[in-house]
């Protein structure tokens, strides 16, 4: 435990910092160049530095996280119960494409090994995935992806794992609904994850609403239009693998089970064949996420991802941050640093976008915060945020995407996507990340099955406590060991040897796997 009081300010505005020792500190603790305590202040909560009135403005960051609903004298603890939250900044009059800051120098001469494919991606784990149509099936393919594992899969030591993409979606939906487009593309877009080698096997019902040709287009996949019907025309040369367990052909639940291991073997001899290459470390696609986030997020493990997030962009790689409700607040950051008008209204069309969404529900941005941020020290979604954006780094922004839709494009991209771990990696995924990057104070021993998930810690003591799970210490930058940059750094070597597949993260090695889960807007029925 650290016994000299130790503080974090944020910004030379600030008139709170956050106290960083373990354990907190007591009241009557004198702060170097500060006040004296009068509350007992826990770890990574507020302290006001001097004596804030009623109505004043609450500032970390250098930014109002809120207004004081009462005087708040110095040296007291400042949370949520004190604070009245900012409304959120309008999509009006916002900065367009006004940041324009040198270009950093390219950086050049890092690799890694990786399986090209014939699309031209890049794949950093050699997986056979199974997709699905329908919940449905998903027991069914579950069976069969177990005996798969323990009788095929060691006679192909090239393939790292058989997975099914499970899903809750597929029928029981309002499939022709305008936001039916969401989870369609989204889980198309998953099928053709680097990851996958270009192996598509599905597994389908047979009476559900989204059929397989549907979902993916046989032979290319070309989609004709945005209700996302597939092309079956002149361009469909190739049939697609589908297992349909209605068929007639389907005697006994058996031989669905066998149906689906038998053309498994096929796409695990053609996944077998392939080899790790040489590959520049532009052909990384990131997705960068904080999940259980706490008031050192900010601090320690997001300013290091988007330090490391600078160091991908100058590589030449691709590189995602998401979450709308954990950006919405910090808006006028983002559209400033869009390197186009055009990229700027897209993010703002996708914060109005989801703040109508939000409004259906009869919620707002405020729902976004969970009891265990609040008790890490984050009073509302405002400081969360601030604290949120800066995993994206410095670099300009170039791209955005909704929610499903697939990456094109090299740079800084932002994924629009809802905060949550699990839905926000299953569109990361969509948008073909080969690599992602997971940040957390709180503690989540999150993972995907898909791509190798980098646990990022923003504490010492849950890097500790969760020494088999976290892969990466970013409490050394409070604790003063290191800097941002020796942890981003870290994190950037790191990264190029996981895609390498010469290092397992802990969420692989324990095979730590959270489900899938769809963004669904479109009405159920």
């Amino acid at each position: 435990m650290n016994t000299a009081p130790l503080t974090i300010r944020m910004h030379e505005r600030d008139n709170v910092a956050i106290v960083a020792n373990d354990g907190g500190l007591a009241s009557g603790t004198a702060l170097p160049a500060g006040p004296v305590l009068v509350d007992r202040v826990p770890q990574g909560h507020k302290v006001a530095l001097v004596a804030i009135a009623a109505g004043a403005p609450v500032l970390r960051y250098g930014i109002a996280i809120g207004y004081a609903l009462k005087d708040i004298p110095a040296g007291s603890w400042v949370h949520e119960r004190l604070l009245q939250m900012p409304e959120a900044r309008g999509l009006e009059s916002l900065p367009i494409a006004t940041v324009k800051p040198e270009p950093l120098p390219p950086l050049e001469g890092y690799h890694f090994e990786g399986y090209r494919n014939a699309d031209g991606s890049v794949g950093t784990r050699n997986i056979l995935a199974i997709t699905q149509t329908v919940q449905c099936v998903a027991g069914v393919t579950d069976v069969a992806v177990r005996r798969i594992k323990a009788e095929l899969l060691p006679r192909f030591p090239n393939v790292d794992d058989v997975v099914a993409l499970e899903h809750g979606y597929g029928c029981g939906v309002a499939i022709d609904a305008p936001d039916a487009v969401v989870p369609i593309r989204t889980l198309r877009n998953i099928s053709l994850n680097p990851n996958f080698g270009g192996e598509v096997m599905v597994v389908s019902l047979g009476c559900e609403k989204l059929q397989p040709e549907r979902l993916l287009p046989p032979g290319t996949f070309s989609i004709v239009d945005e209700r996302n019907v597939a092309d079956t025309g002149a361009n469909a040369d190739t049939p697609l693998d589908v297992v349909c367990l209605q068929d007639d052909a389907h005697v006994g639940f058996m031989s669905m089970v066998d149906s689906i291991v038998r053309q498994a073997e096929e796409h695990l001899e053609r996944l077998n064949a392939r080899r790790r290459e040489t590959v520049p470390a532009s052909e990384l696609v990131v997705g960068v996420q904080c999940g259980g986030s706490d008031a050192f997020s900010g601090v320690t493990a997001n300013p290091a991802v988007g330090f490391c997030t600078d160091l991908l962009v100058r590589a030449g790689a691709s590189v995602m941050f998401s979450e709308v409700t954990e950006v919405r607040d910090g808006i006028d950051q983002l559209t400033s640093r869009a390197t186009t008008p055009a990229v700027a209204e897209a993010m703002i069309r996708e914060m109005a976008w989801y703040d109508a969404y939000l409004k259906r529900g009869s919620a707002d941005r405020s729902a976004n915060t969970t009891p265990g941020n609040k008790k890490g020290g984050l009073s509302n979604i405002v400081e969360k945020a601030m604290g949120s954006i800066v995993k994206s780094g410095s670099s300009p922004i170039s791209n955005v995407l909704a929610p499903g839709e697939k990456l094109k494009a090299k740079g800084l991209t932002y994924a629009a996507t809802p905060a949550s771990d699990f839905i926000c990696g299953t569109l990361q995924l969509a948008a073909g990340m080969n690599l992602h990057v997971f940040t957390t104070g709180r503690g989540t021993p999150y993972g995907l099955a898909a791509v190798p998930v980098i646990k990022v810690a923003t504490r010492s003591d849950l890097a500790r406590r969760w020494h088999d799970l976290m892969d990466v210490n970013a409490g050394t930058i409070a604790d003063g060991s290191a800097s941002i940059e020796q942890v981003g750094w870290e994190l950037f070597h790191l990264m190029l040897e996981v895609a390498s597949g010469r290092k397992k993260t802990w969420a692989e090695h324990w095979k730590l796997h959270n489900a899938l889960v769809l963004f669904n807007p479109a009405p159920v029925t």
